[in-house]
Parts: structure tokens; C-alpha cells; sequence
């Protein structure tokens, strides 16, 4: 078992005065990860990653209760949209060359609706993540840490 160390740090000098800010979370207990860079071709909808409740629950699946960390990064020099997707609903946004997504796990942490009214409380599990690069082909990078 290992702890892995996130570390989110952020630093700007505005007019000769700084502005610094660095925030450290360490997770316990992980045994396993799934780090892969993929090639997203254009036009076309990527899947980066599936979850089901038992990794022999799908194809290629990572375990919903076991994920305690997950970033997907692009590495491309344009944006790419991202999509969230869990049983009923999903959420999707433009992730910018060189941005990160984070998201903690994939055990209930998502609600997407069609509303701009605010609606907290029951939450659903992550499914799939996805990217559609849009018109030219895009490298993004996932990773995940499991406490199995």
C-alpha cells in the first residue's frame, strides 16, 4: 500500500507583490493505477476510462467504490470538450491546452441536470469519461489511483 501525494499549487506576481497559494491532499491506501496518454482522432468521441461496480463488470472497467482520485489532462495545443458520463445524466465542459480536470472518485459524486435551479443531495457514480477533440486530433492523459 502506498499514500499518493497531490500537490495543487498556484503563483503569480502582480505589480512586485506575489500571490501564492498550494494546497497538499494525501490519499492512503492505494494499490493500483491506470495512467494513460491517448490519442483522441478528430471529430470523434474518445472513451477514456469505464467504471462498474466489479472491475469483471465491463470490459476494461475500474472499480467505482476503489477510485479515490482521477485527473484527465490535455495535452494538446487546443481545447477539447470533456464529458462526465454516469448512469442517467452527465456533465461535460471545454478543458484548455494544458488544463487539468480533477475529480476525487468515481462513487457517487456527480448530479447533472437540466436546470439553472440549484439541486443538491443524491449523487450517482461515474460510468464513463469521454473527450471529443473536435476537429483536429488530440493527446489527453488520464490518471487514477485505486485503493483496492
Amino acid at each position: 500500500m502506498a499514500t499518493l501525494k497531490v500537490k495543487i499549487e498556484e503563483s503569480v506576481l502582480i505589480e512586485n507583490e506575489r500571490y501564492n497559494n498550494k494546497r497538499v491532499v494525501e490519499i492512503e491506501s492505494i494499490d493500483e493505477v491506470f495512467k494513460r496518454v491517448v490519442t483522441c482522432p478528430a471529430s470523434a468521441t474518445t472513451t477514456l476510462a469505464v467504471f462498474n461496480s466489479a472491475v469483471s463488470g465491463a470490459d476494461g472497467a475500474i472499480d467505482i467504490e476503489d477510485s479515490k482520485y482521477i485527473r484527465i489532462t490535455n495535452l494538446a495545443s487546443t481545447s477539447v470538450e470533456l464529458a462526465v458520463v454516469g448512469a442517467a445524466s452527465l456533465y461535460h465542459l471545454k478543458l484548455a491546452s494544458g488544463h487539468s480536470h480533477i475529480i476525487g472518485s468515481a462513487d457517487a459524486i456527480m448530479k447533472g441536470i437540466a436546470s439553472t435551479s440549484l439541486s443538491f443531495g443524491s449523487t450517482a457514480d461515474l460510468g464513463s469519461i469521454k473527450v471529443n477533440p473536435g476537429g483536429s486530433a488530440a493527446n489527453v492523459e488520464i490518471f487514477i489511483a485505486s485503493a483496492g
